[in-house]
């Protein structure tokens, strides 16, 4: 398995503020735009804004790691000593939480 940063969210209680910074002041491509969830082309990596209060310290960005499987990648991961929360899924898309050892949170996930 090899894991790919592919995003960074940020969570954002003035989601219209957000959009219109990283769209029109930083001139990034909006290319992930639904309701709640937004997404900027930055290169290699994208910044994905979701909806939901932001608390400097207490809710960090979380980096999101793209695996084709989430089930396998998690189980890998879990077998290696990583601390992975449940895999939620809504639609299509699947996702669990983990911290690093600093605390800073991460995901894996199949959103591309």
């Amino acid at each position: 398995m090899k894991l790919s940063l592919r995003r960074i969210t940020l969570f954002t209680a003035d989601l219209a503020a957000m959009v219109a910074f990283y769209r029109d002041a930083l001139d990034l491509d909006l290319v992930v735009d639904e309701p709640g969830w937004k997404e900027f082309d930055a290169g290699e990596c994208r910044i994905a804004l979701h909806n939901g209060k932001s608390r400097v310290g207490a809710r960090a960005p979380k980096l999101g790691f793209y695996v084709k499987d989430v089930a396998k990648a998690k189980a890998e991961l879990e077998a290696r000593g990583v601390k992975l929360g449940e895999i939620k899924s809504f639609e299509k898309i699947s996702f669990c939480d983990g911290k690093d050892p600093d605390g800073n949170a991460f995901s894996l996930t199949n959103r591309r």
